[in-house]
Protein backbone atom coordinates (compact mmCIF):
# COMPACT_ATOMS: atom_id res chain seq x y z
CA UNK A 1 0.00 0.00 0.00
CA UNK A 2 1.50 3.38 -1.09
CA UNK A 3 0.35 6.66 0.48
CA UNK A 4 -0.52 9.84 -1.86
CA UNK A 5 -1.10 13.36 -1.05
CA UNK A 6 -4.23 14.64 -3.36
CA UNK A 7 -4.24 18.38 -3.84
CA UNK A 8 -7.47 19.13 -5.08
CA UNK A 9 -8.95 22.47 -5.64
CA UNK A 10 -12.14 23.81 -6.24
CA UNK A 11 -12.88 24.65 -10.12
CA UNK A 12 -14.12 28.00 -10.52
CA UNK A 13 -17.46 26.85 -11.27
CA UNK A 14 -17.17 25.43 -7.53
CA UNK A 15 -19.93 28.32 -5.89
CA UNK A 16 -19.70 28.24 -2.14
CA UNK A 17 -23.53 27.51 -2.26
CA UNK A 18 -22.87 24.04 -4.06
CA UNK A 19 -20.27 23.79 -1.76
CA UNK A 20 -22.33 23.93 1.23
CA UNK A 21 -24.79 21.81 0.00
CA UNK A 22 -22.58 18.90 -0.88
CA UNK A 23 -20.78 19.61 2.62
CA UNK A 24 -22.75 17.28 4.80
CA UNK A 25 -22.69 13.94 2.22
CA UNK A 26 -19.21 14.98 1.47
CA UNK A 27 -18.10 14.25 5.72
CA UNK A 28 -20.25 11.19 5.53
CA UNK A 29 -18.49 9.84 2.64
CA UNK A 30 -14.79 10.63 3.82
CA UNK A 31 -15.76 9.23 6.96
CA UNK A 32 -16.59 6.00 5.83
CA UNK A 33 -13.27 6.33 3.63
CA UNK A 34 -11.76 7.16 6.53
CA UNK A 35 -12.98 3.82 9.04
CA UNK A 36 -11.82 2.12 6.00
CA UNK A 37 -8.47 2.92 6.05
CA UNK A 38 -8.46 4.04 2.51
CA UNK A 39 -8.00 7.68 3.51
CA UNK A 40 -5.88 9.70 6.37
CA UNK A 41 -5.88 13.33 7.55
CA UNK A 42 -7.73 16.02 5.32
CA UNK A 43 -7.02 19.65 5.29
CA UNK A 44 -9.14 22.45 3.90
CA UNK A 45 -7.86 25.79 3.20
CA UNK A 46 -11.13 26.95 1.73
CA UNK A 47 -10.05 30.55 1.60
CA UNK A 48 -7.54 28.95 -0.86
CA UNK A 49 -10.46 26.68 -2.52
CA UNK A 50 -7.87 24.15 -1.76
CA UNK A 51 -8.10 20.48 -0.14
CA UNK A 52 -5.42 18.38 0.74
CA UNK A 53 -6.34 14.47 1.31
CA UNK A 54 -4.26 11.70 2.52
CA UNK A 55 -5.08 8.88 0.22
CA UNK A 56 -3.65 5.44 0.76
CA UNK A 57 -3.73 2.80 -2.20
CA UNK A 58 -2.23 0.45 -4.33
CA UNK A 59 -1.03 2.86 -7.43
CA UNK A 60 -2.12 6.27 -8.66
CA UNK A 61 -5.25 5.20 -10.48
CA UNK A 62 -6.61 3.46 -7.08
CA UNK A 63 -5.87 6.87 -5.38
CA UNK A 64 -7.61 8.54 -7.90
CA UNK A 65 -10.99 6.15 -8.06
CA UNK A 66 -10.40 6.66 -4.10
CA UNK A 67 -11.08 10.30 -4.41
CA UNK A 68 -13.71 10.78 -7.03
CA UNK A 69 -15.95 8.92 -4.36
CA UNK A 70 -16.60 11.75 -2.57
CA UNK A 71 -19.32 14.13 -3.26
CA UNK A 72 -17.07 17.00 -3.82
CA UNK A 73 -14.74 15.39 -6.79
CA UNK A 74 -16.57 16.99 -9.41
CA UNK A 75 -15.99 20.46 -8.07
CA UNK A 76 -12.00 19.67 -8.11
CA UNK A 77 -9.22 19.38 -10.54
CA UNK A 78 -6.72 16.76 -9.07
CA UNK A 79 -3.04 16.65 -8.84
CA UNK A 80 -1.87 13.24 -7.40
CA UNK A 81 1.62 12.90 -5.68
CA UNK A 82 3.21 9.91 -4.31
CA UNK A 83 4.77 10.48 -0.35
CA UNK A 84 7.44 8.25 0.90
CA UNK A 85 8.22 8.09 5.28
CA UNK A 86 11.44 10.57 5.97
CA UNK A 87 14.25 8.26 7.01
CA UNK A 88 14.36 7.02 10.33
CA UNK A 89 16.20 8.51 12.87
CA UNK A 90 19.96 6.56 13.43
CA UNK A 91 19.81 5.20 16.26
Amino acid sequence: MATFIVHCTFTPEATMERITELAPAERAAAHLLQQAGRIGAIHIALPRRTVFIEVFAEDVAAAEATVHELPFAPLWSLDLYSVTAPPAPAA
